[in-house]
C-alpha cells in the first residue's frame, strides 16, 4: 500500500527540469572562475611591481662587488651576508640622516593631520560658503608634481627671487628658510602644501557620511558646534584620521624629492641629508648599488616599524572610545 502510494506520488509529481543558464545557482557555480579572471591580473601586477622589487632589493643587499688582486681585473659579485647593513649602520652620516628623518616625521605628521582636519571641519561646517570651490582650491596643489612644487617654493625661499623675503627684508626681518636651522621646516612646508588637500578630501568624505539625524538630535539637546565636533564628528571619523596619519608617516619616511631639488640652492642639504638621498648617492654617484639596497631596506623596516607601532597604539582598547 505504501509502495503503491509512493509510486503514485512520484508519477504525479511535476518533472524536474535542469536549472536555466541564468539561474542564481548557475551563476554562483561560475563565480569562482569569474573571480579568478578579475583577480589574476591584479596579483600578477602586484607581484611584478611591488613584491619583486622588494625581494630584489633584499637579495641585492646581501651581495657586494669585490675586486680581486690589485684591483685590475673585473670585480666579482660575492655573497657577504649582512656586511652592507653593518657598513650602513656604522656610517655616522647615514645614522644622522635617520635621526633627521625621524625629526622631520615628528614635525610633519602632527602638522599634516591638524591642518587637514581643520580644513575639513571648516568646509564641513554649515556656515561654510562655496564649499566645492574651496575643495578644488585646496586639492589643486596635490596635482602639482613634487619636483615642480619644490622648484616653485625654492624660488620663494631665495631672497633674490622671493617677493615675500624681500618684503620682510624691507621691514628689517632677516629670514632665510634655507639655512641649516630652518631648512627642515621649509621642506615640511612644501610637503604640507602638497598633501594637505588630499588628506582633507578623505576627511570630508568621512564627514559627509555621518547621518544628519545625529546633528539634529544634538541640536535639540542644546549641543553647540564645538560639542558636536568633539562628541560626534571626531569619534565617527576616527578611522579616517588614523588612515591619513598612517599615510603621512609612510610618506614622510620616503622623503627624497624635496631635498634633492633644493640641494643646489643651499649648502645646508648634503648628499646624504636623508636616507633616501644617501642611498641614491651610493647607487648612482659612488657606484655601490648593494650598499644602497641595504640602506633602502633599513628605511623600509623603519617605516614598517613606525606604522606597526602607531597602529598598535591607536588600536588599544582604551583608545577606541574617542
Amino acid at each position: 500500500m505504501t509502495a503503491t502510494a509512493t509510486a503514485t506520488e512520484a508519477a504525479s509529481a511535476p518533472p524536474r527540469h535542469p536549472l536555466p543558464e541564468s539561474s542564481p545557482k548557475r551563476r554562483h557555480r561560475r563565480a569562482p572562475a569569474a573571480l579568478w579572471v578579475l583577480l589574476v591580473p591584479f596579483l600578477v601586477m602586484f607581484a611584478a611591481f611591488f613584491i619583486a622589487p622588494i625581494v630584489f632589493a633584499i637579495i641585492d643587499s646581501l651581495f657586494a662587488q669585490k675586486s680581486s688582486g690589485l684591483g685590475l681585473g673585473a670585480p666579482t659579485r660575492e655573497f657577504v651576508w649582512l656586511e652592507n647593513y653593518g657598513t650602513a649602520l656604522a656610517n655616522p652620516s647615514f645614522l644622522a640622516s635617520l635621526g633627521r628623518l625621524v625629526a622631520f616625521s615628528a614635525i610633519e605628521v602632527p602638522l599634516m593631520v591638524v591642518t587637514a582636519l581643520g580644513l575639513a571641519l571648516l568646509l564641513g561646517a554649515a556656515a561654510a560658503r562655496f564649499p566645492r570651490a574651496f575643495r578644488v582650491t585646496y586639492f589643486m596643489p596635490y596635482g602639482v608634481p613634487g619636483v615642480i612644487a619644490s622648484l616653485l617654493w625654492g624660488f620663494l625661499y631665495i631672497p633674490a627671487t622671493s617677493p615675500v623675503l624681500q618684503l620682510l627684508g624691507a621691514l628689517g626681518i632677516d629670514a632665510n628658510p634655507l639655512s641649516s636651522d630652518a631648512v627642515l621646516f621649509a621642506i615640511a612646508n612644501i610637503a604640507l602644501w602638497g598633501f594637505a588637500g588630499y588628506n582633507m578630501l578623505i576627511l570630508i568624505a568621512a564627514l559627509d557620511s555621518i547621518p544628519s539625524e545625529l546633528y539634529e538630535a544634538a541640536k535639540l539637546d542644546g549641543a553647540g558646534e564645538w560639542r558636536m565636533i568633539w562628541s560626534i564628528k571626531l569619534p565617527l571619523i576616527r578611522p579616517s584620521i588614523v588612515l591619513i596619519t598612517l599615510f603621512t608617516i609612510i610618506g614622510t619616511l620616503q622623503l627624497f624629492v624635496e631635498p634633492l631639488v633644493l640641494r643646489p640652492l643651499t649648502t645646508a642639504i648634503s648628499s646624504d641629508y636623508t636616507p633616501n638621498l644617501a642611498a641614491y648617492n651610493q647607487a648612482f654617484a659612488q657606484g655601490n648599488p648593494n650598499l644602497a639596497a641595504a640602506m633602502a631596506v633599513v628605511v623600509a623596516l623603519l617605516a614598517f616599524g613606525f606604522s606597526a607601532l602607531f597602529l598598535r597604539i591607536v588600536n588599544r582598547k582604551g583608545n577606541r572610545a574617542w
